[in-house]
Protein backbone atom coordinates (compact mmCIF):
# COMPACT_ATOMS: atom_id res chain seq x y z
CA UNK A 1 0.00 0.00 0.00
CA UNK A 2 1.13 3.71 -0.84
CA UNK A 3 1.13 5.96 1.99
CA UNK A 4 0.13 9.66 1.43
CA UNK A 5 0.47 12.64 3.89
CA UNK A 6 -2.93 14.16 2.13
CA UNK A 7 -6.40 11.85 2.96
CA UNK A 8 -7.16 9.53 0.21
CA UNK A 9 -10.64 7.69 0.45
CA UNK A 10 -12.00 6.51 -3.16
CA UNK A 11 -16.02 6.90 -2.09
CA UNK A 12 -19.07 5.69 -4.11
CA UNK A 13 -22.55 7.10 -3.25
CA UNK A 14 -25.34 5.92 -4.76
CA UNK A 15 -29.33 6.77 -4.43
CA UNK A 16 -31.79 4.05 -3.68
CA UNK A 17 -35.13 5.03 -5.14
CA UNK A 18 -38.09 3.39 -3.33
CA UNK A 19 -42.01 3.73 -3.02
CA UNK A 20 -43.33 3.54 0.33
CA UNK A 21 -46.98 1.00 0.06
CA UNK A 22 -48.33 2.41 3.26
CA UNK A 23 -49.22 5.79 5.03
CA UNK A 24 -47.00 7.32 7.90
CA UNK A 25 -43.51 7.78 8.09
CA UNK A 26 -40.45 6.66 9.69
CA UNK A 27 -39.42 8.89 12.90
CA UNK A 28 -36.46 11.36 13.03
CA UNK A 29 -33.10 10.11 12.01
CA UNK A 30 -34.42 7.18 11.10
CA UNK A 31 -30.88 5.41 9.78
CA UNK A 32 -31.18 3.74 13.23
CA UNK A 33 -33.98 1.78 11.55
CA UNK A 34 -32.42 1.25 8.37
CA UNK A 35 -28.79 0.01 9.47
CA UNK A 36 -30.92 -2.57 11.85
CA UNK A 37 -32.89 -4.18 8.79
CA UNK A 38 -30.18 -3.83 5.88
CA UNK A 39 -27.94 -5.65 8.67
CA UNK A 40 -30.26 -8.30 9.50
CA UNK A 41 -30.94 -8.75 5.72
CA UNK A 42 -27.49 -8.82 4.68
CA UNK A 43 -26.59 -11.42 7.12
CA UNK A 44 -29.74 -13.49 6.20
CA UNK A 45 -28.92 -13.64 2.64
CA UNK A 46 -25.06 -14.29 2.65
CA UNK A 47 -24.40 -16.28 6.14
CA UNK A 48 -23.96 -20.35 5.51
CA UNK A 49 -22.60 -20.46 9.13
CA UNK A 50 -25.90 -20.14 11.37
CA UNK A 51 -25.75 -19.78 15.16
CA UNK A 52 -22.19 -19.02 15.27
CA UNK A 53 -20.62 -15.23 16.51
CA UNK A 54 -19.00 -13.71 13.45
CA UNK A 55 -15.54 -13.03 15.47
CA UNK A 56 -15.41 -16.92 16.22
CA UNK A 57 -16.25 -18.08 12.40
CA UNK A 58 -13.78 -19.28 9.59
CA UNK A 59 -14.56 -17.47 6.73
CA UNK A 60 -15.18 -13.98 8.44
CA UNK A 61 -12.62 -12.76 6.14
CA UNK A 62 -14.18 -13.42 3.17
CA UNK A 63 -17.78 -13.12 4.17
CA UNK A 64 -19.58 -9.93 2.64
CA UNK A 65 -21.71 -9.09 6.20
CA UNK A 66 -18.50 -9.47 8.29
CA UNK A 67 -16.68 -6.92 6.35
CA UNK A 68 -20.04 -4.01 6.53
CA UNK A 69 -20.88 -4.98 9.46
CA UNK A 70 -18.78 -6.39 12.09
CA UNK A 71 -15.47 -5.01 10.10
CA UNK A 72 -12.79 -7.14 11.87
CA UNK A 73 -9.38 -5.85 12.94
CA UNK A 74 -6.94 -7.76 10.75
CA UNK A 75 -4.14 -9.96 12.13
CA UNK A 76 -1.90 -8.24 11.18
CA UNK A 77 -3.19 -4.13 12.04
CA UNK A 78 -0.86 -1.87 13.33
CA UNK A 79 -4.20 0.18 14.21
CA UNK A 80 -6.68 0.27 16.37
CA UNK A 81 -4.65 -3.81 18.39
CA UNK A 82 -6.71 -2.81 21.45
CA UNK A 83 -10.26 -3.38 19.40
CA UNK A 84 -12.31 -6.16 18.47
CA UNK A 85 -13.95 -3.88 15.03
CA UNK A 86 -12.82 -1.40 13.12
CA UNK A 87 -14.77 1.55 11.17
CA UNK A 88 -17.57 0.35 8.96
CA UNK A 89 -16.73 0.90 5.04
CA UNK A 90 -20.40 2.55 4.59
CA UNK A 91 -22.83 5.71 6.04
CA UNK A 92 -26.17 5.96 5.57
CA UNK A 93 -28.15 8.91 5.05
CA UNK A 94 -31.99 8.39 5.44
CA UNK A 95 -33.84 11.81 3.81
CA UNK A 96 -34.84 14.47 6.69
CA UNK A 97 -38.44 14.01 6.16
CA UNK A 98 -40.56 12.75 3.44
CA UNK A 99 -44.25 14.22 2.62
CA UNK A 100 -44.71 12.10 -0.49
CA UNK A 101 -44.92 8.42 -1.36
CA UNK A 102 -41.56 8.40 -2.56
CA UNK A 103 -38.67 8.10 -0.44
CA UNK A 104 -34.50 8.11 -1.16
CA UNK A 105 -31.88 6.09 0.71
CA UNK A 106 -28.24 7.46 0.12
CA UNK A 107 -25.33 5.01 0.84
CA UNK A 108 -21.63 6.21 0.76
CA UNK A 109 -19.40 3.56 0.50
CA UNK A 110 -15.54 3.69 1.20
CA UNK A 111 -12.44 2.04 -0.61
CA UNK A 112 -13.09 -1.65 -0.39
CA UNK A 113 -16.29 -1.45 0.15
CA UNK A 114 -17.76 -0.68 -2.77
CA UNK A 115 -16.63 -4.10 -3.94
CA UNK A 116 -20.72 -5.36 -1.89
CA UNK A 117 -22.61 -2.96 -3.59
CA UNK A 118 -24.81 -6.11 -4.96
CA UNK A 119 -25.24 -7.89 -1.72
CA UNK A 120 -26.43 -4.41 -0.51
CA UNK A 121 -28.68 -3.77 -3.25
CA UNK A 122 -30.26 -7.01 -2.33
CA UNK A 123 -30.38 -6.42 1.31
CA UNK A 124 -31.72 -3.61 0.67
CA UNK A 125 -34.48 -4.25 -1.25
CA UNK A 126 -35.43 -7.06 1.11
CA UNK A 127 -35.46 -5.07 3.96
CA UNK A 128 -37.67 -2.83 2.74
CA UNK A 129 -39.75 -5.88 1.66
CA UNK A 130 -39.82 -6.85 5.17
CA UNK A 131 -40.44 -3.19 6.85
CA UNK A 132 -38.34 -0.73 8.38
CA UNK A 133 -38.94 0.59 12.03
CA UNK A 134 -41.41 -0.64 14.97
CA UNK A 135 -44.10 -0.14 12.14
CA UNK A 136 -42.74 -2.19 10.02
CA UNK A 137 -43.11 0.29 6.95
CA UNK A 138 -42.97 -0.80 3.55
CA UNK A 139 -40.70 0.13 0.45
CA UNK A 140 -40.53 -1.59 -2.77
CA UNK A 141 -37.17 -0.49 -4.54
CA UNK A 142 -37.16 0.90 -8.15
CA UNK A 143 -33.91 2.13 -9.04
CA UNK A 144 -30.45 2.70 -7.74
CA UNK A 145 -28.54 5.89 -9.05
CA UNK A 146 -25.01 6.26 -8.89
CA UNK A 147 -24.22 9.56 -7.75
CA UNK A 148 -21.35 11.35 -9.52
CA UNK A 149 -19.47 13.54 -7.19
CA UNK A 150 -19.99 16.67 -9.55
CA UNK A 151 -23.86 15.83 -8.79
CA UNK A 152 -24.54 14.01 -11.90
CA UNK A 153 -26.23 10.62 -11.68
CA UNK A 154 -26.85 7.61 -13.87
CA UNK A 155 -29.42 4.77 -12.73
CA UNK A 156 -27.53 1.40 -12.80
CA UNK A 157 -30.44 -0.51 -11.54
CA UNK A 158 -34.11 -1.23 -12.33
CA UNK A 159 -36.39 -4.28 -12.63
CA UNK A 160 -33.18 -6.56 -11.35
CA UNK A 161 -30.83 -5.90 -13.75
CA UNK A 162 -27.52 -4.20 -12.30
CA UNK A 163 -25.10 -2.54 -14.76
CA UNK A 164 -21.63 -1.54 -13.74
CA UNK A 165 -21.23 1.80 -11.40
CA UNK A 166 -18.88 4.28 -12.80
CA UNK A 167 -15.01 4.18 -10.68
CA UNK A 168 -14.66 5.16 -7.42
CA UNK A 169 -12.73 8.67 -6.50
CA UNK A 170 -11.04 10.40 -3.72
CA UNK A 171 -13.84 13.74 -4.00
CA UNK A 172 -11.71 16.88 -5.29
CA UNK A 173 -10.82 19.44 -3.02
CA UNK A 174 -12.40 22.46 -4.05
CA UNK A 175 -10.69 25.84 -3.38
CA UNK A 176 -10.58 27.52 -0.10
CA UNK A 177 -13.49 29.97 0.38
CA UNK A 178 -12.53 32.74 3.09
CA UNK A 179 -15.74 31.97 5.23
CA UNK A 180 -17.73 28.95 5.46
CA UNK A 181 -20.52 27.81 7.19
CA UNK A 182 -20.98 24.02 8.74
CA UNK A 183 -24.01 22.79 9.13
CA UNK A 184 -24.80 19.99 11.36
CA UNK A 185 -28.05 18.03 9.64
CA UNK A 186 -27.89 14.77 12.23
CA UNK A 187 -26.46 14.74 15.86
CA UNK A 188 -22.78 14.98 16.88
CA UNK A 189 -22.00 12.90 19.23
CA UNK A 190 -18.01 13.52 20.30
CA UNK A 191 -16.60 12.55 23.69
CA UNK A 192 -13.32 13.64 25.60
CA UNK A 193 -12.90 11.90 28.76
CA UNK A 194 -15.77 9.67 28.81
CA UNK A 195 -18.11 12.68 29.06
CA UNK A 196 -20.45 13.96 25.51
CA UNK A 197 -19.15 17.30 24.66
CA UNK A 198 -21.76 19.64 24.79
CA UNK A 199 -22.07 23.32 23.13
CA UNK A 200 -20.25 25.14 25.54
CA UNK A 201 -17.74 22.85 25.52
CA UNK A 202 -17.61 22.14 21.61
CA UNK A 203 -14.29 23.29 19.60
CA UNK A 204 -12.33 23.11 16.63
CA UNK A 205 -9.76 20.99 18.68
CA UNK A 206 -12.56 18.69 19.35
CA UNK A 207 -14.45 18.35 16.01
CA UNK A 208 -11.19 18.08 14.18
CA UNK A 209 -9.66 15.26 16.46
CA UNK A 210 -12.87 13.17 15.94
CA UNK A 211 -12.64 13.78 11.94
CA UNK A 212 -8.62 13.40 12.07
CA UNK A 213 -8.83 9.84 13.71
CA UNK A 214 -12.04 8.36 11.78
CA UNK A 215 -10.67 9.58 7.75
CA UNK A 216 -6.91 8.09 8.94
CA UNK A 217 -9.10 5.08 9.87
CA UNK A 218 -11.35 4.45 7.16
CA UNK A 219 -8.42 5.30 4.63
CA UNK A 220 -6.15 2.54 6.43
CA UNK A 221 -8.40 -0.42 6.64
CA UNK A 222 -10.04 0.32 3.56
CA UNK A 223 -8.20 2.14 0.76
CA UNK A 224 -4.85 1.65 -0.58
CA UNK A 225 -3.80 5.10 0.66
CA UNK A 226 -3.11 4.74 4.41
CA UNK A 227 -2.93 8.24 5.88
CA UNK A 228 0.53 8.95 7.23
CA UNK A 229 0.53 12.73 8.21
CA UNK A 230 1.75 14.74 11.12
CA UNK A 231 -1.06 14.04 13.46
CA UNK A 232 0.33 15.54 16.46
CA UNK A 233 1.18 18.53 14.65
CA UNK A 234 -2.27 19.19 13.48
CA UNK A 235 -4.00 18.19 16.62
CA UNK A 236 -1.55 20.79 18.28
CA UNK A 237 -2.11 23.28 15.66
CA UNK A 238 -6.02 22.86 15.76
CA UNK A 239 -5.93 23.50 19.17
CA UNK A 240 -5.25 27.78 18.38
CA UNK A 241 -8.02 27.57 16.08
CA UNK A 242 -11.75 28.70 16.94
CA UNK A 243 -15.29 28.81 15.61
CA UNK A 244 -16.26 32.88 14.51
CA UNK A 245 -19.71 31.99 15.36
CA UNK A 246 -21.17 28.24 16.97
CA UNK A 247 -24.99 27.95 17.10
CA UNK A 248 -25.52 24.46 18.44
CA UNK A 249 -28.57 22.82 20.56
CA UNK A 250 -28.46 19.15 22.03
CA UNK A 251 -30.86 17.24 20.31
CA UNK A 252 -31.96 14.10 22.47
CA UNK A 253 -33.31 10.59 20.77
CA UNK A 254 -33.27 7.20 21.67
CA UNK A 255 -32.66 4.19 19.87
CA UNK A 256 -33.68 0.82 20.41
CA UNK A 257 -30.95 -1.68 20.13
CA UNK A 258 -32.34 -5.27 19.09
CA UNK A 259 -28.89 -6.86 19.92
CA UNK A 260 -28.41 -5.14 23.16
CA UNK A 261 -32.38 -5.25 24.07
CA UNK A 262 -32.13 -1.75 25.35
CA UNK A 263 -32.86 1.77 24.98
CA UNK A 264 -29.68 3.75 24.23
CA UNK A 265 -29.51 7.64 24.38
CA UNK A 266 -27.94 9.13 21.13
CA UNK A 267 -28.31 12.39 21.60
CA UNK A 268 -25.96 14.92 20.00
CA UNK A 269 -25.20 18.46 18.65
CA UNK A 270 -26.97 19.87 15.50
CA UNK A 271 -27.05 23.70 14.44
CA UNK A 272 -24.04 25.55 12.13
CA UNK A 273 -20.48 26.77 12.89
CA UNK A 274 -18.62 29.70 10.90
CA UNK A 275 -15.66 30.31 10.30
CA UNK A 276 -12.95 32.17 9.12
CA UNK A 277 -10.52 30.03 7.42
CA UNK A 278 -7.31 32.18 7.17
CA UNK A 279 -5.01 29.59 9.01
CA UNK A 280 -6.93 26.55 7.75
CA UNK A 281 -5.28 25.39 4.46
CA UNK A 282 -4.20 22.22 6.05
CA UNK A 283 -7.40 21.37 8.10
CA UNK A 284 -9.24 21.97 4.77
CA UNK A 285 -9.30 18.67 2.58
CA UNK A 286 -9.55 16.86 5.94
CA UNK A 287 -13.10 18.78 6.54
CA UNK A 288 -14.12 18.53 2.70
CA UNK A 289 -14.21 15.13 2.55
CA UNK A 290 -15.87 14.68 6.05
CA UNK A 291 -18.99 15.27 4.12
CA UNK A 292 -18.66 11.66 2.83
CA UNK A 293 -17.52 10.45 5.95
CA UNK A 294 -19.60 11.97 8.77
CA UNK A 295 -17.59 11.99 12.30
CA UNK A 296 -18.57 11.48 16.16
CA UNK A 297 -20.26 8.06 16.78
CA UNK A 298 -22.80 6.27 14.90
CA UNK A 299 -22.00 7.69 11.65
CA UNK A 300 -22.86 4.32 9.98
CA UNK A 301 -26.60 4.98 10.63
CA UNK A 302 -26.26 8.74 9.47
CA UNK A 303 -24.75 10.30 12.93
CA UNK A 304 -22.56 13.09 12.69
CA UNK A 305 -23.50 14.21 8.93
CA UNK A 306 -22.46 18.00 8.15
CA UNK A 307 -22.00 20.01 4.89
CA UNK A 308 -20.40 23.04 4.01
CA UNK A 309 -21.22 26.04 2.31
CA UNK A 310 -19.15 29.33 1.34
CA UNK A 311 -20.24 31.94 3.31
CA UNK A 312 -20.24 35.71 3.78
CA UNK A 313 -18.25 37.32 6.59
CA UNK A 314 -20.05 38.79 9.55
CA UNK A 315 -21.04 42.05 9.46
CA UNK A 316 -19.17 42.92 12.50
CA UNK A 317 -16.08 41.53 10.88
CA UNK A 318 -16.33 43.37 7.66
CA UNK A 319 -16.35 46.31 9.69
CA UNK A 320 -12.84 45.47 10.98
Amino acid sequence: MASTSQPIIPIKSFLFHYTKTDAGSLPAFSGSAWRGALGHALKKTVCVVRNTPCNQCLLKNACAYSYVFETPLPANSEKMRKYTAVPHPFVLEPPSSVASPDYSLKINLFGHGERYLPYLIHALQKAGEEGIGAQRKIFDLQTVEDIHPAGDTKTIYTQGQLQTPSTATSPEIPALPPYIEILLHTPLRIKHDNQNIAGQNFNFSAFFSALLRRISMISYFHTDHPLETDFAGLTATAKTIQFSDQRLKWFDWTRYSSRQQTEMNMGGLIGSLNMDTRGLEAFWPYLWLGQWTHTGKATSMGMGAYTIHAASLPTHQQAN
